[in-house]
């Protein structure tokens, strides 16, 4: 499989592009939902599904973020119960903010298989699954959610209510999904680090050109200090978000055969990128459309397009407060402020 370093530069060169999110989030989850699976999976989940997504004919999603939970994964309610015989699991919840389930036939799931009240951890109790989306059988319902931006890559709600799959969809052992999950959430943060800093450098470039075009007062607005040095700041916010970027996503890909890289390593890594690249990137568009000045606000040029979509980094898979709390606790050993 392709590494997350490489990754990482295929999606900020997809939304580099122009594509922007949309782009990007047509084919991201491919990436690194998959990461769990190809870490975890047994050998008959591993070449049954990955080949079928490389090739194309399967895509695939991340079921893991409920209305009810939010941040708060490890309180997740989705329950997944085994049947008396051992054959399927019986699959009864919700989950929300499902990029791509509309046309996906696998789902990476995660849910609890153990309740939280019999655990003595809450890390403890969860299982991850891939099971197949089939729209056809009882127990499965999909709902579009209308979004800001991004509107060409569906995001839905999927609600579960006793829907069977076999057993063989669990990947690895039972109650062990929390550890595997946070391969493919650190895998979600280098990329959206990547398509963040695609969104930011490709909205830098629009500006400066049309800085370098647009005339006023007898003189191009890019030689005006106040024009150009916001834009000189933005690039360099990202040349050093891209710094920490790469980074998290080298580390992750060691981390893949050196067992002795902490996890919690790879996790400060890769929630710093995607913190900073979000912010770095958000900068860089929110002054692309002052750049542009009116214009700016006009669909013609992009850069209002790519300033709505630079939220969803900043926003997802993980909020900016959570990432400082993570960080605070992880690194400076801190207190616990959740």
């Amino acid at each position: 499989m392709v590494g997350i370093s490489e990754a990482t530069m295929m999606m900020q060169t997809i939304t580099q592009s122009g594509a922007g999110m949309a782009g990007a989030q047509a084919i991201h989850a491919n990436v690194y939902a998959t990461q769990p699976l190809a870490r975890f999976g047994s050998r008959e989940q591993v070449t049954e599904t990955i080949p079928n997504i490389i090739n194309g004919k399967w895509r695939t999603c991340f079921g893991v973020t409920e209305p009810n939970t939010g941040l708060d994964t490890l309180k997740l309610q989705t329950r997944a119960t085994l049947n008396a015989a051992g054959t399927h699991y019986s699959i009864t919840g919700q989950k929300i903010w499902i990029t791509c389930a509309q046309v996906a036939s696998k789902m990476i799931l995660l849910a609890r298989t153990t309740p939280l009240e019999e655990v003595s951890k809450p890390t403890q109790g969860l299982s991850m699954f891939c099971i197949d989306i089939d729209k056809t059988k009882a127990g499965l319902e999909l709902k579009k959610i209308k979004k800001m931006g991004g509107r060409a890559v569906d995001a839905n709600e999927v609600f579960f209510d006793k829907y069977e799959v076999p057993a063989s969809t669990l990947v690895g052992k039972e109650n062990g999904g929390f550890r595997q999950i946070l391969h493919g959430m650190n895998a979600e943060r280098c990329l959206l680090a990547g398509e963040a800093l695609g969104l930011g450098y490709v909205a830098l470039e629009r500006a400066a050109e049309y800085a370098n075009e647009r005339v006023v007062f007898g003189r191009k607005i890019g030689q005006n200090q106040a024009i150009a040095h916001p834009l000189a700041d933005a690039y360099m916010k990202l040349e050093a978000a891209k710094l920490a970027t790469y980074h998290a996503a080298r580390l992750y890909d060691a981390s893949r055969t050196d067992d002795s890289i902490p996890v919690h390593s790879v996790g400060v890594a890769a929630n710093s990128a995607k913190y900073l690249a979000a912010e770095a990137a958000f900068t860089a568009c929110e002054r692309a459309v002052l750049t542009h000045g009116g214009m700016g606000y006009a669909m013609e040029y992009d850069v209002e397009r790519w300033l709505r979509e630079v939220l969803v980094p900043r926003i997802a898979p993980v909020s900016r407060e959570m990432i400082l709390n993570y960080v605070s606790e992880k690194v400076l050993s801190l207190p616990r402020s959740y």
